[in-house]
């Protein structure tokens, strides 16, 4: 760039590329000024724009691009520090002539250069000082930037970098922090003091953003999550604990609350919110901890009172969350002590009973609330003195207060639809209700009273309703059940949570049977008379769901195993009061209402599977299955399963089939009856002898299709059912031989119909699985070799017609999801361990070399990028390569050499990636193939196979392969965060021993590619690396080499 008019054309391009509309213009403009960011000699250019280009986008490029350049640490250590001088210097010259977005840029370059040079040079530290400087000059823009580089170097020390390993990035972010951040915090509240009065708005919440940003710092090295309370204490050092007791501190928050600007009046109260999570023990004495609360819950209490700021939403959000913050870090018995405690608590129970009623506005808000108050009512057991808690008066008034506004919302949604129904989202009851319980239980008489008060009448109308000849007016009926639903709802919660101190259990007990009963009670209405026409209504429907979670919350308590000789008092009122005596009539109606809903409930998937989660709990219970077997509602499912539940003809619904017939499967399984077995399949066999004798032409219609998609996912649930050698047997000698032709119809006639291949392969996928060593015949049986041949069969029928088909628009769901089930299916097969694949090559057998010659076909088939970019597939694919190289390592090897390094730069490029299972698998991989290198070449005695002298020859064609494999692995542990460590550790010393002289070269490679200060370090971590390995790979020698290759890693990162 030596003119002008050089430099004209390129703020050209940067116009293009920051502002054109055009997307190819974009493009281009983007490929012709990428070298500024990828190319170090380009560094003095950028310098030369900064200087001397007239428009912002020019300069945007010239930071951005060296904001790239520094990123990737590769810079030596004294262009490093002229580049943050320079910046420094062209900020303090021209920053306030800028623009905004240039000057950010500009400022997030320096923080950069300062993290990462942190260890390097202590002039990198100097830049706290240098923004300080700003905050000195005359003029306002200078002491603007000096804050915005304040703000953003916090940022920066406080974020991780991917470019960073994390161990370095705490490192460097804990010496800040011990150095620095305290100075910045209290900068931060000089110019909040100096600018409260004198700033414009836009002005003001800068400095406070700085605050923030400060008391968001994570102190102790794992990030805050402010919505759990276990790791919502703010670590706060000890030093700052003099700011903390100066009222000022808390007292300039609640000040900057008061600015009518709602940015400013937000930020405020989140450094308050942050302040009130002070972990307690920064207060060494008690009366400086209770002035502080004192002075937190003063300012609350004059919010409280005026209502200022409250109208904006997000000040509200808030503001509720500083006030759930309360009960976090303070007992109870410190808040009584505050001695306008009782005004206090007086207002926040007014506040939360209006915020229950302004439901369709805070719902998300009063989260908070009513986690404070779930909070208090607990440590009311542990409360002690005469201080009255003033907990009795106004708990009560806000259980009352969430129950009314629930039912009442259900009227104001019906008018309208614009709105929300909590009743349709899980997560929203599951927020909404998480703490009622609490505030329930604490006046538990009394809540209860008020439940059935309002849920008589209810079911009174309900049950009328059910009398009727005709359902009548739709809206109100839908109203009554939208509040029997809510209803429902909060005492499922309630019995979710059992409370255990301070209360007498007989009464809890007793409360809880009076509660489920009504909706057991109601149970036997809701499918009966007119209500047994209204399954496609949604109100009928969340009623529906409504009960399930109920039935699942009581069995849990009251039905589960564990729970079965301590519920007496329970089944005894249950008793006096529906006539439930015991755990196997409450069964039976339990299990009446799961087959009534999986009968009349033919097109909601929802409720079907809610319905089923339900039946697999009661059926997996050690227990609960035991007594479901002898329900006569449960052997009447079993005995007419095909017939009378129509959501199995419901293609929507045939998902929800392999769930079924796994709970089906598992209690039929249960019994151990042969004939029993028998019984059940036989509407499955019939299903098969129909399909059998359908005619190919016949075979394409979609009846015959549904039915074999629902065979197949049938016979998966049953196959997923048989977890002992006896239950798979049964089902292994029903389907063989008799049944697998049909399998190899199908693959045959629909290989281009995903939705019939893809229930057929995840069968075969489940069916090969050995589970629970599940898959173990007699020493006699030959029926391990025969399963292979079939699987063999299906996989190389289905591949050979795969590989033909053309790529459709949808290529994953038409071609990529098949291919990845049949490598699963082959890789479960080939590590069952029933078959001995020898056997195949000794008697000529080519149903093993035909089952990997086209699973190789269709791994080529799909482009590297693709296997990378779809995670099932990823993981099928490498964990195929790893049962590859591990047990049929000279298949691999028998390949031409271009297969066989495209398969192993592929292991290499899977090591990359931030799977860490698929790493693992691939250093399983890669350390097979350097083992077999190493003992059959490097240190082989005898004359080599031809397995070994084909992998001498990849090896010299393409003698790079391993030195990359080598240093790929020595990057990972050198300079990334990698969870295996150990596994990567395997391959490293392989292919270490496999050549000296590649571990030479590589040794100074790495060398090279330090900067000098570095270079002496990692040299000397060189030197210990391989100290008492042996040249083997026995156990010991590599768990030595594990230990020194942990020490070598730990050394170079320390700084």
């Amino acid at each position: 760039m030596s003119s002008m008019e050089s430099l004209a054309q390129l703020e050209v391009l940067c116009e293009k590329l920051y502002n054109s509309r055009d997307s190819a213009e974009r493009a281009h403009a983007e490929s012709t000024l990428k070298c500024f960011s990828e190319n170090s000699e380009y560094i003095s250019q950028c310098q030369y724009i900064l200087d001397n280009a007239s428009t912002p986008y020019a300069l945007m490029l010239a930071s951005s691009s060296l904001l790239k350049q520094v990123s990737d640490r590769s810079l030596s250590l004294q262009l490093r520090l002229d580049i943050r001088s320079y910046v420094i210097n062209y900020l303090a010259a021209r920053g306030p002539k800028l623009q905004n977005f240039v000057i950010v840029s500009l400022i997030q370059l320096v923080c950069r250069i300062t993290k990462f040079g942190w260890f390097d040079d202590d002039r990198f530290r100097e830049t706290v000082k240098e923004a300080t400087d700003f905050l000195g000059l005359a003029s306002q823009d200078h002491y603007f930037i000096g804050l915005k580089i304040l703000n953003n170097l916090v940022m920066e020390m406080n974020q991780q970098n991917p470019a960073m390993p994390m161990t370095l990035h705490r490192k460097i972010a804990s010496s800040f922090k011990d150095q620095f951040l305290l100075q910045i915090f209290q900068i931060s509240l000089t110019s909040l003091n100096q600018l409260k009065s004198e700033a414009p708005d836009d002005f003001r919440h800068v400095p406070l953003d700085l605050a923030l940003k400060c008391l968001s710092f994570d102190f102790v090295g794992s990030p805050v999550d402010e919505s759990s309370e276990e790791f919502g204490t703010v670590q706060l050092p000890a030093s700052w604990r003099p700011l903390l007791q100066d009222p000022s501190t808390v007292q300039i928050f609640f000040d900057y609350y008061k600015v009518n600007d709602t940015r400013v009046s937000k930020e405020a109260l989140e450094c308050l919110v942050r302040l009130a999570s002070v972990r307690r023990s920064i207060f060494v004495e008690d009366p400086a901890r209770s002035q502080f609360l004192s002075h937190l819950m003063s300012g609350t209490k004059e919010i409280l009172q005026t209502g200022q700021g409250l109208a904006d939403h997000d000040n509200y959000h808030e503001f509720c969350r500083l006030l759930g913050r309360f009960k976090v870090n303070y007992q109870l018995a410190e808040l009584l002590s505050v001695e306008f405690y009782g005004e206090w608590i007086g207002l926040i129970a007014e506040f939360t009973t209006r915020s229950l009623l302004s439901w369709q506005w805070a719902s998300n808000s009063v989260y908070y609330l009513l986690s404070l108050w779930s909070r208090l009512v607990t440590s009311v057991p542990y409360l002690k003195g005469e201080t009255p808690s003033l907990l009795d008066e106004t708990v009560p008034k806000i259980t009352e207060g969430f129950i009314t506004s629930r039912i009442s919302s259900v009227q104001a949604i019906l008018a309208d639809n614009s709105l929300e129904n909590p009743l349709d989202s899980v997560e929203i009851l599951q927020d909404q209700l998480e703490f009622l319980p609490y505030l329930c239980r604490f006046q538990y008489q009394s809540a209860s009273l008020y439940i059935i008060n309002i849920m008589e009448p209810l079911l009174q109308a309900y049950t009328e309703r059910s009398r009727l000849p005709a359902p009548g007016d739709a809206d109100e009926l839908s109203v009554i059940e939208g509040q029997i639903a809510w209803m429902v709802h909060i005492i499922a919660a309630i019995l979710k949570v059992r409370q255990t101190v301070g209360v007498s259990q007989e009464s809890q007990e007793s409360i809880d049977a009076e509660l489920s009963a009504r909706v057991l009670q109601l149970i036997s209405v809701t499918d009966t008379g007119a209500h047994a026409q209204r399954y496609q209504e949604l109100s009928k429907q969340r009623l529906d769901r409504a009960i399930l979670i109920f039935v699942q919350n009581f069995r849990r308590s009251y039905v589960g195993d564990q729970a079965m000789h301590s519920s007496k008092l329970l089944y005894t009122r249950l008793s006096e009061l529906l006539g439930l005596n015991d755990h196997l009539v409450l069964l039976n109606v339990i299990v009446g209402k799961i087959a009534t809903n999986l009968k009349c409930y033919a097109q909601c998937e929802d409720v079907i599977d809610h319905t089923l989660s339900l039946f697999l709990e009661l059926a997996s219970g050690y227990m609960t299955g035991k007594l479901v077997l002898k329900l006569e509602s449960v052997k009447f499912i079993i005995a007419s399963h095909s017939e009378n539940f129509p959501f199995l003809a419901e293609y929507r619904c045939s998902r929800s089939r392999t769930t079924f017939y796994y709970i089906l499967g598992s209690l039929v399984f249960m019994e151990d009856s042969p004939i029993k077995f028998r019984t059940f399949m036989e509407p499955l066999q019939q299903v098969a002898f129909n399909l059998e004798a359908t005619p190919d032409a016949a075979f394409w219609n979609d009846v015959a299709k549904r039915a074999f998609i629902g065979w197949m996912r049938d016979l998966r649930g049953i196959a997923m059912a048989t977890n002992s050698r006896k239950t798979y047997g049964l089902l292994f000698d029903w389907l063989y031989p008799s049944r697998m032709p049909l399998l190899l119809r199908a693959i045959a006639l629909w290989t281009d119909e995903p939705e019939v291949t893809t229930p057929l392969l995840k069968f075969m996928c489940e069916f090969v699985l050995n589970k629970a060593q599940r898959v173990t015949f007699d020493s006699a049986s030959p029926n391990g070799i025969l399963l292979f041949r079939e699987v063999s069969k299906i996989i190389v029928a289905y591949g050979s017609r795969i590989l033909v088909l053309p790529n459709g628009t949808d290529i994953y769901g038409s071609k990529y999801k098949g291919i990845w089930i049949s490598l699963t299916i082959l890789s479960r097969a080939l590590c069952g361990n029933y078959v001995n694949y020898g056997v195949f090559e000794l008697y000529g057998d080519r149903a093993l070399a035909d089952a990997l010659d086209i699973s190789l076909k269709m791994t080529l088939s799909v482009p590297l990028s693709d296997i990378m970019a779809f995670r099932k597939l990823s993981k099928a694919y490498f964990g195929y390569m790893e049962v590859l190289f591990n047990n049929h390592i000279k298949f691999v090897l028998n390949l031409d050499t271009n297969t066989f390094v495209h398969i192993v730069s592929s292991l290499e490029s899977g090591l990359k990636g931030l799977d860490t299972g698929i790493s693992t698998q691939c250093a399983s991989a890669i350390d097979s193939l350097a083992a077999f290198y190493f003992n059959n070449i490097t240190a082989g005695d005898t004359p080599p196979s031809p397995a070994a002298l084909n992998l001498a020859r990849h090896i010299g064609e393409c003698p790079n392969l391993f030195p990359q494999i080598l240093r790929t692995l020595f990057e990972i542990i050198l300079f990334e965060d990698a969870g295996n460590q150990w596994s990567l550790s395997r391959p490293i010393l392989s292919l270490i021993m496999t050549s000296e002289q590649m571990f030479s070269d590589l040794r100074a490679h790495l060398l090279a590619s330090q900067t000098v200060d570095q270079q002496q370090r990692l040299s000397q971590c060189f030197d210990k690396l391989m100290t008492d390995v042996n040249r083997n790979l026995e156990p010991k020698n590599r768990d030595r080499f594990t230990q020194n290759l942990t020490a070598f890693r730990h050394d170079f990162r320390m700084k």
